[in-house]
């Protein structure tokens, strides 16, 4: 399609749970063809008790405040039934996707989630069922999609860069969890205008049942890559969660995922309650002729032992004219039906919610639990 022939989509919001539904929303609101026309906010178990930035009163203002403010609706039911949407953009607790992106289809609705897919296995599966049958389109947002370094790691280990990939270990970056906004924990300083222990307890980040804490949050990264990065599908997966510092909510704020695949291993950590990551890298790939480090934007290639100095250094893979953001691939993928990006397609999500899962029933078990086929 050229410019002036392509086509508008209607979109609506469901759910301000996560905070990422604030660079979705203008991302699509940016397109100039994808206006933002009606919303809804998820019932939380427990009412909302903080309006800093990043909240979910915080990012429902922010939408409503958008030039021709979209429609308001109290029930994200009343909104499917009400507007005649093209796409949905489904931001509520994690454990609601899979409800919601049903809803969306019944109603024949794009969908659009954001990392995670869900918060089991099982209702990743009932999402994607819900739209093969419904016949529509449904995608997994990770921002790492829009990361150049990221997006470069797959033709690197494919033309082995660093000979067979046999481990991949991720930690996410420092982080004192969701909405600490400077606060520490528990028995430390509070900085002055920060969320108060009693504000996050209110919050579903720190509740289990709605698929809060720390594994669906930062783990699901280390998942997802290592299901793009390995050459076969994980087995196992051994799990641990552990709340150490948060113990406001019962979800955990630690998590730590040994995944098991037949030529290799993941070791996957993820951590609401650390103040400086030490120098460690986010990821780093281990292979037989080397060793792959992401800091910030560029990609680190060791192939000498004991070298301080990467042999190669990279700045990862240009992101593509008009595919370059969420909202431009999503429209180019129901513009054309070329396929979306591995990262955001739902095999690859699929195979990352099987190995998720599996970190879960592990933690409960106390043992290696398998992953299952998706």
């Amino acid at each position: 399609m050229s410019g002036s022939e392509q086509k508008s989509y209607r979109v609506g919001v469901i759910g301000f749970a996560h905070m990422h539904v604030n660079e979705l929303v203008d991302r699509f609101a940016a397109t100039g063809r994808s206006p933002i026309v009606a919303c809804a906010d998820t019932t939380p178990s427990k009412p909302s008790r903080t309006t800093v930035e990043g909240s979910r009163k915080a990012n429902l203002k922010r939408t409503l405040a958008l030039p021709n403010g979209p429609r308001l609706y109290e029930d994200y039911r009343e909104l499917l039934k009400g507007e005649e949407l093209d796409i949905a953009i489904l931001c509520p607790e994690n454990a609601r996707h899979a409800e919601i992106a049903a809803a969306a289809a019944e109603h024949g609705v794009h969908a659009l989630t954001e990392k995670p897919m869900a918060a089991s296995l099982e209702g990743a599966q009932a999402m994607a069922e819900a739209a093969k049958t419904a016949g529509v389109k449904l995608a997994v947002n990770w921002p790492i999609a829009w990361s150049p370094a990221f997006r470069a790691l797959k033709k690197l280990v494919d033309d082995k860069a660093i000979g067979d990939l046999w481990e991949v270990r991720w930690r996410n970056p420092a982080s004192l969890g969701p909405l600490a906004h400077g606060s520490l924990h528990p028995g430390d300083t509070v900085v002055s205008g920060s969320v108060s222990d009693a504000e996050k307890s209110a919050e579903w980040w720190h509740q289990a049942k709605a698929g809060g804490g720390a594994l669906l949050d930062y783990s699901c990264y280390g998942a997802c890559l290592s299901a793009w990065l390995m050459l076969e599908r994980a087995t196992s997966v051994l799990g641990l969660t552990e709340n150490l510092r948060s113990r406001y909510g019962d979800a955990e704020d630690n998590a730590a995922m040994i995944v098991r695949f037949p030529a290799g291993l993941s070791i996957l950590e993820a951590s609401w309650t650390t103040v400086h990551n030490g120098g460690a890298p986010v990821l780093a790939l281990y292979g037989t002729e080397g060793t792959i480090a992401v800091e910030g934007g560029d990609i680190l290639i060791y192939r000498e032992k004991g070298s301080k100095t990467p042999s190669r250094v990279e700045k990862g893979e240009a992101l593509p004219q008009g595919r370059a953001t969420i909202a431009e691939e999503f429209l180019r993928h129901l513009d054309t039906s070329e396929p979306l990006h591995p990262l955001l397609d739902l095999p690859l999500n699929l195979a990352t919610m099987a190995i998720l899962d599996a970190g879960i029933r592990s933690a409960r078990s106390g043992k290696s639990e398998p992953v299952e086929r998706t």
